[in-house]
């Protein structure tokens, strides 16, 4: 489970670099891109050059880590015969009325529900329900 742990904190390192490189360049409309003067640290056409070089080997990164992310999860969940999720879910409580004759079925100091309360009758005179007496 460590390598597992690992890998998923090394592709949340790679996403959230894609994510800057991809929003420090230029767009089209010149949105988030890389503001100052060419004559700076680096020239725009370097940037450029260097924040595509890192896309594209940041998504090469991101998307092979995601293929062994999955091949250790596979790994790990895999036992002696392949299971699905309902299978692995969690085992039905039995049903406490299925007990044998003449037991409680309830445990000790549980509350019974009460019977549901008669329903209401109509008075013999009632004007409204048209019965008369």
């Amino acid at each position: 489970m460590s390598l597992f742990l690992f890998l998923t904190v090394v592709q949340a390192i790679v996403a959230a670099a894609l994510v800057g490189v991809i929003l420090m360049q230029r767009s089209e409309g010149g949105g988030l891109g890389m503001g100052g003067s060419p004559s700076g640290l680096m020239s725009a056409r370097g940037a450029s050059d260097f924040l595509t070089r890192a896309t594209k080997w940041l998504a090469i990164a991101f998307v092979v880590l995601s293929i062994a992310m999955a091949a250790v999860a596979v790994e790990t969940t895999s036992g002696d015969a392949i299971t699905s999720t309902l299978d692995r879910s969690v085992a039905a409580e039995p049903d406490p009325l299925a007990g044998q004759a003449g037991e409680n079925p309830a445990p000790a100091g549980a509350a019974v529900p009460a019977a549901p309360a008669p329903a209401a009758t109509v008075p013999a005179n009632d004007p409204l329900s048209g019965a008369t007496e």
